[in-house]
C-alpha cells in the first residue's frame, strides 16, 4: 500500500530518531480550489510540490520531539544533516542529559554528559555505571561505521535515508487548510487524519515550498513535532578537537 503524504512524513520524522510509529494513511477526499498561495491545487497536489522541494535540498537541520515506541519515552533532537551521510547535532531521551553526534566520513564522534550515562545506563551495577561516568562523561569519543550499533547511529545522518519514505509515499488524502506563519515563514497547513491519530504539516508558500513542520497527535499520547529548518546550509560536521576516546580499541 502506498503511503499518503502526511503518513510518510511522520514515518520519516520518526526514522530520524531510528523509531517506527504508528502513523498510518488517511482517506483521500476531494478539496475545494480557494484563492491565495498554491491557488487551484489541491492539498495532494501541494504535497507532491512539497515533497520534491524537501528531498531536492542538499541539507537540512531537524528540530523537535518523537516518542520512542519501544521505550515509551520522547526523544529530543536537533540535528543538521545532509545527501553525504554527514550529521551534527545533539539528542536527549525524557529530557535525561543530552549526547552530542558528528559523523564525517566514516566514522561517528560522540560526547555524551553524565546525566545521559546514567539514565541510559539503568539497569546495569553501580560500579559499571560510574567507569562509564568516569570514562566517557564530557569526553568525545569515536567509532568506526562497521558494527550495528555504530551503522544504526549513522543511519540518523543519512539524509537519503531520512526523506525516503517521503519519496515514496503517496500524497492522496491529504487536505489543505488555513494559511499562518511558522517561524515568521508563510505557510500553508495540510492535514490528515486517521481515527485518533492527526498530522499536519506546514508548507512554505513563499519560495521553494519547503516543509517547515510536522505535528501528529493521538488521544493519550505525547504530541509529536519536527521542524525542517536552515535548507542548504553546510552542515559543521569536522572532527572534534582534542583528546578522544577510541571505542573500537577498548
Amino acid at each position: 500500500m502506498r503511503r499518503t503524504a502526511l503518513a510518510a512524513l511522520c514515518l520519516a520524522a520518526a526514522a530520524t530518531a531510528g523509531l517506527t510509529t504508528g502513523c498510518q494513511p488517511g482517506q483521500d477526499s476531494a478539496d475545494s480550489k480557494p484563492k491565495g498561495p498554491f491557488a487551484g491545487l489541491s492539498g495532494s497536489q501541494i504535497a507532491e510540490r512539497a515533497l520534491k522541494a524537501t528531498t531536492d535540498a542538499t541539507s537540512v537541520r531537524l528540530k523537535g520531539r518523537v516518542t520512542d515506541d519501544e521505550s515509551k519515552g520522547v526523544i529530543d533532537i536537533d540535528m543538521a544533516i545532509n545527501h553525504a551521510g554527514e550529521c551534527a547535532g545533539t539528542m536527549s531521551m525524557d529530557g535525561e542529559g543530552k549526547a552530542d553526534l558528528i559523523k564525517t566520513g566514516s566514522t561517528v564522534y560522540m560526547k555524551y554528559d553524565e546525566a545521559f550515562l546514567r539514565a541510559q545506563s539503568k539497569g546495569e551495577s553501580k560500579e559499571d555505571t560510574q567507569a562509564a561516568v568516569d570514562m566517557l562523561a564530557g569526553n568525545w569519543t569515536k567509532m568506526a561505521v562497521k558494527g550495528q550499533d555504530a551503522k544504526d547511529i549513522a543511519s540518523f545522518c543519512d539524509l537519503d535515508s531520512v526523506l525516503g519514505d517521503l519519496s515514496d509515499g503517496g500524497t492522496a488524502g491529504t487536505t489543505r487548510g488555513r494559511t499562518t506563519r511558522v517561524d515568521g515563514t508563510p505557510a500553508i497547513t495540510l492535514s490528515e487524519k486517521d481515527g485518533k491519530e492527526r498530522y499536519t504539516a506546514y508548507v512554505a508558500t513563499e519560495g521553494k515550498p519547503y516543509l517547515l513542520r510536522v505535528d501528529s497527535a493521538s488521544g493519550g499520547k505525547e504530541p509529536e513535532h519536527l521542524s525542517f529548518v536552515d535548507y542548504g546550509k553546510p552542515v559543521p560536521a569536522h572532527k572534534p578537537a582534542g583528546e578522544i576516546v577510541d571505542l573500537d580499541a577498548l
